[in-house]
Formats: C-alpha cells, sequence, structure tokens
C-alpha cells in the first residue's frame, strides 16, 4: 500500500515524505507517523528547527552533540566558506596543513596530553572500527569487552560491539565480542582476566540507554583493571566529549587517561562530517610501521579539517565550558522544581549538559517525546530504554532559552501526566 502523509501536511512537506518512504527511511518514516512525530527540517538556525510547514521546534537533541554549537552557526559557515577559497577535500596519501594544524589541537587536548597520535575519520563508527584494530595490532590480541547497554556505531566493528542486539540484527554478532554490565567492577574483571581481551570498549555515559551515571570510583576502578590484565581501555567519547560534560571529555571529569579516546559529531560544527581517534603511544605503534594501514578517501577532509579546528577551539573555550556549568544548574534547579510538582518525572541523570530524564512508566520516553513536540520541542527518547529521554541542550545556549525549554518541558508534563492518569481510570 502507498504511503499517505498525515491530514494536514502541506504540500511541499508531504512530497519529502512520499520520496524518503519510498527510497529512504520507509520503516522510520512509519514509525514516527505512529508516535505523531511527523517532521521535515527546513530552515534551521542556532537551537531551533522549523518544519517546512513552518512550525517552530526548539532542539533538545542536536544529533546526539553534532549541533553543540547551533545549527549553522554563522562564525563556522564563514569559516567553511572561506576555506573553499583555498581547499577541497585534498588528498589523503599526503602531509597536509589543515590536518596537521586539527590534529596538533587534539593531541594538545587530549586527556592529560598523552595521546599524541590522530587519525582523521569521516564518521564515528568507523573511528570505533580503527580504535579496534589498533587495540589488537598492540596487543595481538582479538578479544572486545564492552557495555550490553552501549551503542558504538553501526559499521563492521562498531556494530559488533556493545549492545548484541544491534549485532545480531545484520548476524555480525561474534564470540570475539563480549558484553558487560553498566557499572559493575567484578563483571569487568572476571571478562578480562581471562587474557585474551584486546581492549575494553567503554562508552563512558552510555547515551542510548539514557546517559548512565557510574558508581564513585567506577572508571578509575576499570583503567586499574585494564592494565592488571593487558587490554587496551579505549573511551567512546562520541556523544559526551568536547565540552559537554563540563571538563573537555568525561574521563578528564573522572580522573582517567585512556589508551585511545574517540570523538565525532560535534568535532563537525554540524557543517563538515568529521571524527577522530587519539591514540597513546602503545595504541599508536602500528603507525610506524605501516603507513598505509588506515587510509580513507574523506578521513581528514581539508575542508572538514578547517571546520573542525575552528568548532574545537570554541568547543573547549574556557568561557564555553563555564556557560556549561551555569546552563546545568539552570536546568538542575529547574527539573528539581519539576519534579517535585510531577510525580511522572521519576529521575534526572545531569552531568555539565549530558542530560536524560526517566518518567514513572515503562514508555514514559516515548509518551514524553509526543508530548514535547506537540509543545514545540524536539528531544529523542532512549532507544535502550523506553522509559528515559535524552535531553541535550547546546554548548552556547542561554537562560531564555533555558527558562522556555523547560516552560515548554513542563506543559509536555502536565498534558502527558493526565493522558497517564485517563488510562489507568
Amino acid at each position: 500500500m502507498s504511503y499517505q502523509p498525515p491530514a494536514g501536511t502541506g504540500e511541499a512537506k508531504a512530497a519529502a515524505l512520499v520520496r524518503s518512504h519510498r527510497h529512504l527511511i520507509p520503516q522510520r518514516i512509519e514509525t514516527f507517523d505512529k508516535l505523531g512525530v511527523s517532521f521535515v527540517i527546513g530552515r534551521r538556525e542556532g537551537y531551533r528547527l522549523w518544519d517546512l510547514d513552518g512550525r517552530e521546534l526548539y532542539d533538545l537533541h542536536l544529533n546526539g552533540g553534532t549541533f553543540n554549537l547551533g545549527h549553522r552557526n554563522p562564525d563556522l559557515v564563514a569559516t567553511l566558506v572561506e576555506a573553499t577559497e583555498r581547499y577541497d577535500i585534498g588528498n589523503h596519501h599526503f602531509a597536509s596543513e589543515p590536518r596537521s594544524l586539527l590534529a596538533e589541537a587534539l593531541a594538545a587536548v587530549s586527556p592529560a596530553g598523552a595521546l599524541d597520535k590522530v587519525v582523521l575519520c569521516p564518521s564515528g563508527g568507523e573511528a570505533i572500527d580503527l580504535a579496534i584494530r589498533a587495540a589488537r595490532h598492540a596487543t595481538g590480541r582479538r578479544r572486545v569487552v564492552a557495555y550490553d547497554c552501549a551503542f558504538h556505531g553501526r559499521s563492521g566493528l562498531s556494530g559488533a560491539a556493545g549492545d548484541p542486539k544491534t549485532a545480531s540484527f545484520f548476524h555480525s554478532d561474534s564470540a570475539e565480542f563480549v558484553t558487560v554490565p553498566y557499572d559493575d567492577l567484578d563483571a569487568v574483571d572476571a571478562a578480562l582476566a581471562s587474557g585474551d581481551v584486546a581492549a575494553m570498549l567503554c562508552e563512558v555515559l552510555p547515551a542510548t540507554a539514557g546517559f548512565l551515571m557510574p558508581s564513585d570510583g567506577y572508571h578509575r576502578g576499570v583503567r586499574e583493571l585494564c592494565d592488571r590484565h593487558g587490554a587496551l581501555l579505549i573511551a567512546d567519547e562520541v556523544q559526551t566529549g568536547l565540552g559537554r560534560t563540563g571538563d573537555v571529555w568525561a574521563v578528564d571529569g573522572f580522573g582517567v587517561v585512556p589508551d585511545v579516546l574517540v570523538t565525532g559529531k560535534g568535532l563537525s560544527g554540524g557543517l563538515y562530517p568529521m571524527a577522530a581517534v587519539l591514540l597513546g603511544e602503545r595504541a599508536s605503534s602500528w603507525m610506524a610501521e605501516d603507513g598505509w594501514g588506515y587510509v580513507s578517501t574523506f578521513g581528514g577532509s581539508e575542508l572538514g579539517a578547517v571546520v573542525a579546528l575552528a568548532a574545537l577551539e570554541r568547543s573547549v573555550d574556557p568561557a564555553t565550558l563555564a556557560n556549561v556549568a551555569v546552563v546545568s544548574e539552570a536546568y538542575g534547579a529547574g527539573f528539581a522544581d519539576l519534579a517535585a510538582r510531577y510525580p511522572l518525572l521519576a529521575e534526572v541523570r545531569r552531568r555539565g549538559v549530558v542530560m536524560a530524564l526517566r518518567f514513572d512508566d515503562p514508555w514514559g520516553g516515548i509518551i514524553m517525546a509526543r508530548h514535547l513536540f506537540a509543545n514545540g520541542v524536539w528531544a529523542m527518547f532512549c532507544g535502550f530504554d523506553s522509559s528515559t529521554l535524552q535531553w541535550k541542550p547546546g554548548l552556547l545556549v542561554d537562560a531564555p532559552f533555558v527558562d522556555e525549554s523547560l516552560a515548554r518541558l513542563e506543559r509536555a508534563l502536565a498534558a502527558a501526566s493526565d493522558e497517564l492518569a485517563s488510562r489507568a481510570r
């Protein structure tokens, strides 16, 4: 049966939905329609989006932090436009001024300045793939341990790691990839004790599970266990790095220096695909042995490197990190007030602008996403926990944005609470 857009959809939006259903994302379109979230982005600016039908939404999703600095940040757009007068993608075989400047800057802000080798990739998933290969080369081992609630991408090795359903769907699951519960040091110890583990792949605050928060000392304990058992520690900071936790990297706040760190999303400035693998001495040994051990035509595009350097500098600027702290505290106070008045809001997880809201209903995250959408906010429910919603403000949001988004959240909470109460009657 042919796809029919929701009633009342404008002509341009309807045409885009029909084409997308026919050629690109049929099941996704149908799922969002059932949830009452039919949206085709037209205009975008700062932390706001407009539907092709003209409806405004506050963006509290940010594609996992891709738009940390806002949509079409004017400074970054100007940087990209200026770069096109001199650069293109470049040639990955040769040295490059833009790539070398970006790599130098990333190494300088790496945890404890200890990860001084950098590989640039076109996506976070491909960067995770490379991190795993580097750990296997360095250790001579093959097995990888990750969290059972983690998401590391959908490419080959990244798709095999973490949440088992992700791997099994495409038959890429393998005995070489093992999962353990998050925040369980005994489970990590047992998994690493076999002595054949190349790496502990650590999504520092698992995003798709709702930004779970660890116990005090947990990440330091994982570091110690990796050292004891000879495994490398890979920190997946694709969603938590670049200032989102209030530190440059989430691991900085936990006092941990990994062997490998992966970043992406926000490194793009929301304008040009860019991810990076930062490697310490042991993990980077392959780079001196085989200069073509990893190649990517589009990894480290020179245009992208120029934009990424500007995005990096703005993201780790002390003024930006100070704003993250202010915004985090403002939201924390707002959430506490709402939780006191709406029992549906059962738990707040917050570290900087990495936030998640758990609701007192197994489908609460999905229900709230629908009501938030109706009240002018786009925030994504958690794929691995339908009771929970990711709430991801940008690094540069201001007090009026915080106040208005909290007001919209309250209206959504009131509507969702009424809906659930009526169902219970």
